[in-house]
């Protein structure tokens, strides 16, 4: 009774220790610069409000000149916008020079990968080389060449580095591009983590759920789906049956109704926490469906996953 009174005692003394540490954040960040990528709509277009108001100085970057004008009109003067397609190396390199003249001596506190697209959800024959391909360069390639151009001004700062992966890097749950893209986001982070620890740099990942921004429209991605149903051969649709895409696009709605998460500002805290903790965390699982499905499926034999995921097509 009593080894099990301690046993007690110490799990209660270890977690409020943990948390204690968790709440423990850096001082003097007021004026510090951050730079975010993808901040036209969703996760990014919040997080650059947000951090504008809490005094951060922002750079924003965009892909479209609305949601740059769009932007800029709610924050204030100090927030920056520019344009940014990650895919465009040339545009990466001069935008990270301009960072350069803006920031000099003082360097980047913090970089948020943020920018992503989804590209079509579809079993793997159903698709060619360019439905994956551009997921990976959005997501992955492009995530890697910012952070590579942006990683002098960060060392200079002894700053931080954000990177928005997601469920699906852990948990490969359709075909498409996303899902290996994801992947490798898990993985260059994890490597760059250790690459940085030397150098006082802190690497965190951020793992939404699904949550509910244009990047998960429900009726957009049943839409691209559509699309590339009709276009398939005969021969593939008598495979998989004349029903099957209404069928599915039934189970996917179903789905989506009871795993998707309406609130998207954990995510924004999650980026918070990351780059103003003084111990922030090596891996943010955030959303309900996150914690208490995808996150425990993931470290699941193969065959529960199989089973589970099956179910839902």
């Amino acid at each position: 009774m009593l080894c099990c009174l301690l046993l007690f005692l110490g799990i209660i003394s270890l977690w409020w220790h943990w948390r204690a540490r968790d709440r423990m954040k850096v001082s003097s960040l007021a004026g510090k610069y951050i730079f975010i990528t993808g901040c036209d709509t969703g996760f990014g277009n919040m997080a650059a409000k947000i951090f504008d108001k809490k005094g951060f100085r922002v750079f924003a970057g965009c892909l479209t000149e609305t949601g740059a004008k769009e932007l800029k009109a709610v924050t204030s003067k100090q927030l920056q916008t520019v344009l940014l397609d990650v895919r465009d190396s040339d545009t990466v390199k001069k935008v990270a020079a301009w960072v350069k003249t803006e920031v000099q001596s003082e360097g980047l506190w913090g970089l948020i990968n943020n920018a992503g697209i989804l590209g079509p959800t579809a079993p793997t024959d159903w698709l060619d080389i360019e439905h994956f391909r551009e997921p990976i360069e959005v997501n992955l390639i492009g995530l890697i060449n910012v952070t590579i151009n942006m990683l002098p001004l960060i060392k200079k700062a002894k700053g931080r580095i954000v990177n928005v992966s997601s469920v699906g890097g852990r948990l490969a749950f359709s075909g498409g591009g996303y899902f290996p893209s994801k992947f490798g986001v898990e993985g260059f982070n994890d490597s760059l983590r250790r690459d940085m620890k030397a150098f006082g740099i802190k690497v965190c990942c951020i793992q939404p759920g699904l949550f509910k921004t244009t990047l998960t429209d429900p009726a957009r991605v049943m839409k691209e789906k559509e699309v590339i149903w009709n276009k398939l051969p005969l021969a593939i649709k008598k495979q998989y049956g004349e029903q099957y895409f209404q069928k599915d696009a039934a189970k996917k709605e179903k789905l989506s109704k009871i795993c998707l998460n309406k609130d998207i500002s954990p995510v924004i805290q999650c980026m918070e926490h990351a780059l103003t903790s003084l111990h922030p965390r090596t891996h943010y699982v955030v959303g309900r469906d996150a914690k208490l499905f995808w996150n425990p499926l993931s470290r699941m034999p193969a065959v529960i996953q199989d089973f589970l995921l099956l179910r839902n097509r």
